[in-house]
């Protein structure tokens, strides 16, 4: 699993999270997960 963070762009991999939830560059925590689909939204 890849997560990203939000503030520098950067990739972290999931066992850096598991020991803490922060940016191990910038230090920032807000992290998310890259999706590997994209979702498509329809309009009505």
């Amino acid at each position: 699993m890849s997560y990203k963070c939000f503030f520098c762009n950067k990739n972290i991999s999931d066992t850096q999270i598991r020991k803490r939830v922060r940016c191990i560059y910038c230090g920032s925590k807000v992290i998310f997960k890259e999706r590997s689909v994209p979702t498509i939204v329809k309009a009505r």
